[in-house]
């Protein structure tokens, strides 16, 4: 455990109670999306026109029996947020049994409340976007399987339902990645996306095997119960499986692969993807198995120094890219570093990703959208050297995607500001090497952030002119019609006032009956020091791409640049690094087990086949059907017998 944090409750200790009134119907937020998807996917043709809207109405439906649980909720006393809904017994075998039951407390309801929020909203949103595309049914139903699946990921109330979400929140996102298929390169990304995360999903797994190996249960509560009697080896080996899942789902470092190609997808898919669903799942594990982390300090630090990495690797790659969508991509991969380096200082630095996970999901949703009606405007571009200007077409778009750029950057009083700047403040704390490594790296990364997204900013919707206005590529830019710039103008209000509402409110201590209450050590900087060096690097990052991408000329072919930015272009070699160490030798080991198959294997069973085949046509002349053959054989017989007989009295 980091130093300086010092838990005094872990969800372990907190009271469990049957859920009663809207909280026992919970399971209408999972049940309503996903019928509607099953729906949906069999209404046929017949529903073409109408099928968007109860795809819409279903998401919204689940957002309204939500609210209503939230409300509840908050009516009672803080003790008492703590709830289980049970639906029924999935598997029993003898001691051992798993229901399929929802955990309802502060945390879940605030993922509740995110995804069935944004995701009405990017639903609506979807309505314009995919007003034309004949698939519009088929994505509709896929993305209230997603919204379903990712629903049931953070209601579930074991490790076991939880990975019943998991895995179908990766085939939605494998379907959703891939959907324009006919494009093959999509087809990849969507198939890569998959793969990438299967190799995460072994370690849930695996760390599902150890649970009940060593506790005989796989709830949250038996778990975090039995944590307290663990050895340090047990909950290191859990923690650091349970870290190889989220590096899978949130894109992290080493198997951040796939986050760039995500972005094949159709633009809402994107914006779902990296604010509300699918990405956030990793937070959301570290955060829930707290208890597994504060055993083992060697799987808290591993959780810290994965984020970091992580964070410093997104920035890097997003300050040298031209597509405005992967650049939002290293972005997500960036911000959500910040949350993992936060989950990885203990039960105070979680509940500061958690926040900046509530305003990220509005400000990067936002920006996503503001991307995709630069995308309806522009043809389908995606380059940012061939925009430039946009404001004067585009107020509305340029407006609402301002305001998530402030929060992302986190100029002051914006919704970032309240919350990534507690993350930086939180990395101070402790003593020795950490908090100074930690917390100086993230505050550096502060600027580097600023830097790209003003860059992206800039490009976008500042500077000269740089889309061709006449000829057979010209570019008539305008504003999204008002399905798809209302949902934006929700999402900027999220973005300025979300941070300074959740701050004023205590949404710290409204998540302290499951995460756990906290002591906060003081940083070892002052608050003020930290806050003001963060904003030097802010406005120098701002500065420097204000310079190079407002008042300079932009030029509209790529620059050769440093290695470090050819390195940046090409993701810093993530993927011929795979290629090499896991693509490659795992092609030539298929390949040799393929001949081994065919030769040895098959050649074994092959063989003993003809073997007997041969020897029964060997015997086969002896059974020809003559009887003089067979008496020959008597005869011979007969022989043998006889010199046998006489050989003995010799």
């Amino acid at each position: 455990m980091i130093p300086g944090i010092i838990p005094t409750s872990l969800s372990a200790t907190a009271a469990v109670t049957p859920a009663t009134g809207p909280a026992s119907l919970i399971w209408l937020t999972v049940a309503i999306p996903l019928v509607s998807a099953g729906f949906l996917l069999v209404a046929g043709k017949a529903s073409n026109a109408w099928g968007h809207w109860v795809a819409l109405a279903a998401s919204a439906a689940s957002f309204v029996v939500t609210l209503i649980a939230f409300f509840q909720m908050m009516g009672l006393d803080s003790d008492d947020r703590v709830m289980e809904s049970v639906i029924y017994r999935w598997i029993p075998a003898g001691d051992f049994s798993i229901d399929v039951a929802m955990r309802i407390d502060p945390l879940s309801m605030t993922f509740l409340l995110l995804v069935t929020f944004v995701g009405t909203l990017i639903h609506v949103y979807s309505v314009g976007y995919m007003k034309h595309d004949p698939g519009r049914r088929r994505f509709f139903a896929y993305l209230n399987f997603f919204v379903a699946s990712m629903l049931l990921l953070v209601l579930g109330n074991s490790y076991l339902v939880l990975f019943v979400g998991w895995e179908g929140v990766g085939l939605a996102s494998y379907l959703l990645i891939s959907f324009w298929n006919q494009v093959p390169e999509n087809a990849t990304a969507g198939k890569k996306a998959f793969i990438m995360n299967r190799v995460g999903d072994m370690g849930m797994l695996i760390a599902m095997m150890i649970m009940f190996a060593s506790f005989g249960t796989v709830t949250f509560q038996g778990v975090d119960s039995a944590m307290s009697s663990a050895s340090h080896g047990t909950a290191t080996a859990i923690g650091l499986f349970l870290l190889l899942a989220a590096c899978g789902k949130s894109a992290q470092f080493p198997l951040q692969a796939w986050l760039g190609d995500a972005m094949a997808g159709p633009t809402p898919v994107s914006a779902l993807i990296h604010a509300a669903t699918m990405v956030t799942a990793g937070v959301y594990l570290m955060v829930r198995s707290g208890a597994v982390y504060a055993v083992s300090s060697s799987a808290q630090l591993a959780v810290a120094i994965i984020g970091t990495i992580t964070l410093v690797f997104g920035a890097i790659v997003g300050s040298a890219k031209d597509d405005m969508k992967k650049v939002l991509a290293a972005s997500t991969m960036s911000q959500i570093g910040y949350m993992m380096l936060a989950a990885g200082l203990g039960p105070i630095g979680a509940a500061f990703g958690i926040f900046h996970l509530v305003t990220h999901g509005f400000f990067k949703a936002n920006m996503f959208l503001g991307a995709g009606s630069v995308m309806h405007a522009m043809n389908e571009e995606v380059d940012m050297r061939g925009f430039g200007g946009l404001r004067k077409y585009m107020p509305i778009t340029w407006i609402t995607f301002l305001a998530g750029y402030l929060a992302i950057i986190g100029f002051p009083f914006f919704s970032g500001f309240y919350s990534k700047d507690k993350i930086i403040e939180a990395a101070f704390v402790g003593d020795g090497w950490q908090p100074w490594v930690f917390g100086t790296i993230a505050m550096a990364v502060a600027g580097l952030t600023a830097f790209y997204m003003s860059r992206l900013y800039f490009m976008i919707f500042h500077g000269n002119e740089r889309f061709e206005k006449t000829g057979p590529n010209a570019h008539h830019p305008h504003e999204a019609p008002a399905s798809m710039y209302v949902p934006q103008i929700v999402l900027a209000v999220g973005s300025i006032a979300l941070g300074f509402i959740l701050n004023q409110t205590g949404f710290v201590g409204w998540l302290s009956p499951a995460i756990g209450e906290v002591q906060h050590g003081e940083p070892v900087l002052p608050v003020a020091v930290i806050t003001t060096v963060t904003l030097l690097f802010v406005a120098l990052g701002v500065f420097v791409a204000w310079r190079m991408y407002a008042v300079s000329e932009v030029p509209r072919a790529a620059q050769i640049g440093s290695a470090l930015t050819r390195a940046a272009r090409k993701d810093l070699y993530q993927d011929a690094f795979n290629e090499a160490a896991f693509m490659k030798p795992g092609m030539g080991l298929t390949t040799a087990v393929a001949v081994a198959d065919q030769y040895v294997v098959d050649g074994a069973v092959e063989g003993v086949a003809k073997g007997t085949v041969g020897i029964g046509k060997l015997f086969s002349h002896f059974q020809n059907g003559y009887a003089r053959t067979y008496a020959s054989y008597m005869l011979i017989g007969v022989v043998i017998a006889l010199l046998i007989a006489l050989a003995s009295r010799f």
